[in-house]
């Protein structure tokens, strides 16, 4: 066990000088779980990348479904108990990741969770290695900020990937990053796998039969996970507003046990008289098929998303988005070019906004979904993720500069 040397906590502390040297870069990703989730996909996804640029990915965590994937792409993980979140583990941890650090010669490691970020930061200080952080969310400041302290770390990287943005100006503006450090990397959407083009009219037929939905149906789509603030509620009452019998209404995602919660929407759907109309259907396998399905696909979360998955996903499938004008949402979905922004937490804006997206003509339709792919295909695809993750770690490793103008704000 190394002993922790210097574990300066000051944000924007000069990083190591970059190392000359010939040997291809070993690149530690840390994060608690491979099981799923946008973090530990985005983890696979970099990994991917760095192996086919021809450097060594390693992934550091409690493990998970998703270590396969990590094999297939040529990645190497390692099983530490990175997801405890008491102090002395972080401190153990921190020891554990020194001496991986060593053994396999990293070159710089990545923190992509709080905990982890912690012991992450304590070996990065002492083996004398850059450390990059993810800011995926907003994450809870607790009862009278309490949690904030907890949540800075992420901000201590020598550089801070934000994932949009808006994560960038809550970083710079609630924990008095410098700008200098920020980098904006949005979640990239795996263009192989969402693309019309690659969607078989027997997978759309398959998924219409297994959700009984009629040939001329009009369908409006929410994915998500059953949760309170995805907004599945807001949905269910913008419906009842709209009193479209032609109409079908689509809630696909697990309820990952919050049973309280789906039958409280149950109940809803049945206070409003729509049991014919709005289905609450479990995990879907197929998502670009689901959006193929959809006449319109809506992001109702009541609260700000650091990103925004499924508007970016929908997009790239050709589908007219509805999203509430918050968040990430905002940078994915141009009002009035590519979607629409509706008020948040507002039924009846949601209700006009789906009269409008329901009832586009032909040509316009055509013309909102190719601005939607272009705009997802340009700006938020996983090539694009995996080349400015890998150009921000180019720039402490090698001294590169930086893609682009470091800071320019967001409205």
């Amino acid at each position: 066990m190394v002993t922790h040397g210097n574990t300066d906590d000051t944000p924007g502390a000069s990083p190591p000088k970059p190392r000359a040297t010939t040997r291809a870069p070993v690149v530690l990703q840390v994060l608690p779980a491979l099981e799923t989730g946008g973090v530990e996909r985005g983890a696979v996804d970099i990994a991917q990348g760095l192996t086919d640029g021809g450097w060594t990915a390693l992934v550091a965590s409690e493990g998970g479904r998703l270590e396969r994937d990590l094999g297939r792409v040529g990645a190497r993980h390692v099983t530490l108990p990175l997801a405890t979140k008491a102090p002395l583990a972080l401190r153990r941890n921190a020891g554990r990741l020194a001496d991986l650090i060593h053994a396999r010669g990293v070159s710089l490691i990545h923190a992509r969770s709080r905990a982890p970020a912690w012991s992450a930061l304590w070996a990065a200080r002492a083996t004398g290695i850059p450390l990059v952080t993810t800011f995926h969310g907003t994450y809870g400041r607790g009862p009278l900020g309490m949690k904030i302290p907890y949540n800075r770390v992420m901000t201590l990287g020598d550089r801070v990937i934000a994932i949009s943005w808006f994560i960038a100006e809550h970083v710079r503006t609630h924990y008095a990053t410098d700008p200098g450090i920020i980098r904006v990397v949005p979640r990239g959407v795996d263009l192989a796998r969402f693309a019309p083009e690659v969607v078989s009219s027997h997978r759309i037929a398959r998924l219409a039969t297994a959700w009984r939905l009629p040939e001329d149906a009009k369908v409006v789509l929410l994915p998500g996970r059953l949760t309170r603030w995805k907004g599945q509620a807001l949905l269910i009452e913008a419906m009842a507003r709209l009193a479209r019998p032609d109409v079908r209404c689509l809630l696909v995602g697990s309820d990952q046990g919050r049973a309280g919660y789906r039958a409280d929407l149950e109940e809803l759907v049945r206070r409003h008289g729509l049991t014919a109309q709005v289905h609450i259907l479990d995990h879907c396998d197929d998502m670009p098929a689901a959006y193929r399905l959809a006449s319109v696909v809506v992001s109702a979360s009541t609260e700000p998303e650091a990103f925004g998955r499924v508007p970016a996903e929908a997009q790239a499938m050709g589908r007219v988005v509805l999203a509430p004008r918050h968040g990430g949402a905002r940078e994915i979905v141009e009002n009035g070019v590519t979607g629409w922004l509706f008020e948040p937490g507002n039924p009846a804006s949601l209700a006009d906004h789906l009269v409008l997206a329901l009832d586009l003509d032909v040509a316009t339709r055509d013309a909102v979904t190719r601005r939607g792919m272009a705009h997802t295909r340009q700006t938020f695809s996983k090539a694009t993720m995996i080349r400015r993750t890998m150009a921000t770690y180019k720039e402490l490793l090698y001294g590169a500069p930086p893609l682009e103008t470091i800071w320019r704000g967001h409205d």
